[in-house]
């Protein structure tokens, strides 16, 4: 005939309540450990042929808040990615200075124009003359910084592009090699919280380098997919794959020397458009060639001008001012100009010529026609100088005939990019939208990190509120474990003095 054990049940429930101590004193341990997820033992009823027979101990699970735990995820996708182009916009902005800062393009194109002004006084004074090529010099050596910055950020963000992935194959073999143990610890029924921890830190570090989506399984694994569905590899196999290099202001991809990203052989560059590994490859192959490209149509816009004019000023170290491919895309003889730009070596020799002027224009190509000052022509020659001020450095080509309107779409070297700011008629005005427009940029890349990051620390503290320890809810539940574990104990007492009454009646 079955009986209730009440000794049984009680020896149970002390066996029980040991388990939970032992939990609970981990969860207090590390209360304060980054990443550590609260605790909790499993329990349940145990009976035998339908009596009750005490409490059955089970494994130790997480008390995990999923849904928060896949908005951080997420989350930190956006912030890296954010803080990646924030910190590259503002290295470029601090090269490139704020109009009227001084040293911006919009600054020292003035100054030029100042100097022409300055020397249309006295034509003859050669220290005008050489003070006129000393202001060019400081407009082309601003475009030369420029685009180093614009060609060094590239760089790093290929070398970032680099990094992150190597980085990421690395946490994702360490997440495989974590769900190896915690399935085989399923198998045998032990404890997987620590490894899940281990495993979830490790999820939060590769979420930071691309938004990725984490899949458990039945068996205790998970996949791992991009948000765009491609499956990532966790067994320690080659998941993506980039090649370190070298870039250059024409390098491009496709095909062009900035290299693909790669899956199981397949390009998948495209797909790979968040975290700072999508940064870095916007970067490396929209944001900052778009600027490139921006950049060399003023530097050409303005060596084309002043020569329309009759004075080649600005050309390329060889002296040629480039022109726009007649097929094909147009930016590919000058891409990288601004970069190379300089004052015209025969001016430089000759500082007279930015008086005289250097090529006659003949009448019908747009401007009017012009006939250099020739030599031991009049000191007070004045005509070339005013064509550069009414005419090369503002919105008319002639009288009433408005400038060629900047090309600022098709550029680059695959024609394929597309500045966002509208063609202005006179140089100071390009120039001012060019650097007002990548100011917009930069500001509001800063903003959005900024918003982004606080977002994150937001999640981060609601997931540390509902799945990390709450240092007032352990001391309660000590309290009642110490209550259950004294009740369990009196129980065993009680049945100790019933056995001793019975033993001394029987006697």
């Amino acid at each position: 005939m079955s009986r209730i054990d009440p000794l049984s049940i009680a020896l149970s429930g002390i066996a029980n309540t040991n388990r939970n101590l032992a939990v609970l004193s981990q969860n207090i341990a590390n209360a304060n450990t980054q990443g550590y997820i609260h605790e909790s033992h499993q329990q349940t009823a145990a009976d035998a042929n339908g009596l009750p027979f005490g409490v059955r101990s089970g494994i130790t699970v997480r008390d995990l808040d999923t849904a928060v735990q896949t908005q951080l995820l997420l989350q930190n996708a956006a912030t890296g990615q954010d803080s990646t182009r924030a910190n590259a916009l503002a290295r470029i902005g601090q090269v490139q200075g704020k109009p009227g800062a001084g040293v911006d393009i919009t600054t020292l194109l003035g100054q030029l124009r100042d100097s022409f002004s300055t020397l249309l006084t006295d034509p003859s004074s050669s220290p005008q003359q050489q003070s006129v090529l000393d202001q060019a010099d400081r407009l082309t050596t601003q475009l030369h910084l420029t685009t180093d910055s614009i060609t060094q950020e590239r760089q790093t963000a290929q070398d970032r592009a680099v990094a992150d992935i190597g980085a990421l194959n690395t946490g994702l073999a360490h997440i495989g090699a974590l769900s190896r143990q915690i399935i085989q610890l399923r198998a045998v029924g032990g404890s997987t919280a620590n490894l899940e921890n281990q495993r979830d830190s490790a999820a939060q570090d590769a979420s930071k380098l691309l938004a990725l989506k984490f899949m458990p399984q039945p068996n205790g694994d998970i996949a791992v997919l991009t948000d765009n569905g491609l499956q990532l590899p966790t067994d320690g196999s080659a998941g993506l794959t980039i090649s370190a290099t070298t870039l250059g202001s024409a390098s491009f991809y496709p095909g062009g020397g900035a290299p693909a990203v790669t899956l199981h052989g397949q390009d998948v560059t495209v797909s790979l458009n968040s975290g700072s590994i999508g940064a870095a490859l916007a970067l490396r192959d929209t944001t900052l060639p778009t600027y490139q490209g921006t950049l060399d149509e003023f530097a050409q816009t303005l060596a084309t001008r002043f020569s329309s004019q009759g004075l080649t000023l600005f050309t390329d170290p060889q002296g040629t001012v480039p022109s726009p491919a007649p097929t094909g895309p147009r930016q590919a003889p000058y891409v990288g100009f601004a970069g190379t730009i300089t004052v015209n070596p025969a001016v430089r020799a000759q500082p007279s010529l930015v008086r005289d002027g250097t090529q006659s224009i003949p009448a019908g190509s747009g401007p009017t026609a012009f006939t250099p000052n020739p030599s031991g022509g009049p000191a007070g020659f004045t005509t070339m100088i005013t064509r550069v001020i009414s005419y090369a450095l503002s919105g008319s080509i002639a009288p009433s005939v408005a400038q060629p309107a900047p090309s600022l779409s098709a550029m680059g070297p695959t024609g394929l990019l597309v500045s966002p700011i509208a063609a202005p008629a006179a140089l100071a005005d390009f120039a001012t939208a060019l650097l007002a427009s990548q100011a917009a940029d930069a500001t509001d890349a800063s903003n959005t990190a900024t918003a982004s990051s606080d977002t994150q620390k937001a999640l981060q503290q609601s997931l540390s509120q509902s799945s990390g320890v709450n240092m007032d809810t352990e001391l309660a539940q000590m309290v009642q474990l110490q209550n259950a574990y004294a009740a369990n104990a009196r129980v065993i007492t009680t049945m100790q003095s019933l056995w001793a009454q019975l033993l001394q009646t029987v006697q």
